[in-house]
């Protein structure tokens, strides 16, 4: 597997990336994504890809940026995760996570840390055994 840091203006952004993406993010048009990428860059946010090797297809893709806090001081947060479907229990996802892993020890993060909705308990038994325990709940209020 061939794990891709991807820079602003790449084109499997939208071509590779993007398609994984979305299987968790339905939402993410190819203009939304643009923004967000094009706003959130300067915040930090920066994308991953997985490539399995052989065909060279991308099976994942992660959203991920530093955060300095007072609760955690340093660490790299998760913003996505996702694994295609037809790759998934292959060690794309472990892969990934041993790339961030990677990039939070280079940056001098004491902690790899994401959220994951309560309804993914396959994402969730995962996490477990990547050494990520439930340390805390995250409350959300949607503002019209």
């Amino acid at each position: 597997m061939k794990i891709i840091d991807l820079e602003p203006g790449d084109p499997r952004l939208l071509a590779d990336l993007l398609p994984v993406l979305r299987e968790l993010r339905p939402h993410l048009t190819d203009e939304l994504f643009q923004e967000i990428h094009a706003l959130g860059h300067p915040q930090g946010l920066r994308f991953t890809a997985a490539y399995r090797d052989g065909d060279g297809a991308c099976v994942g893709a992660t959203g991920w940026r530093i955060v300095h806090n007072t609760a955690q001081v340093k660490k790299l947060y998760v913003d996505d995760l996702v694994t295609a479907a037809h790759a998934r229990s292959t060690g794309v996802g472990k892969a990934l996570i041993g790339h961030l892993e990677e990039h939070a020890r280079a940056a001098g993060c004491h902690h790899l840390n994401l959220d994951s909705g309560t309804h993914r308990t396959d994402a969730h038994r995962f996490y477990f055994r990547e050494g990520m325990p439930i340390v805390a709940f995250n409350f959300d209020k949607p503002l019209a």
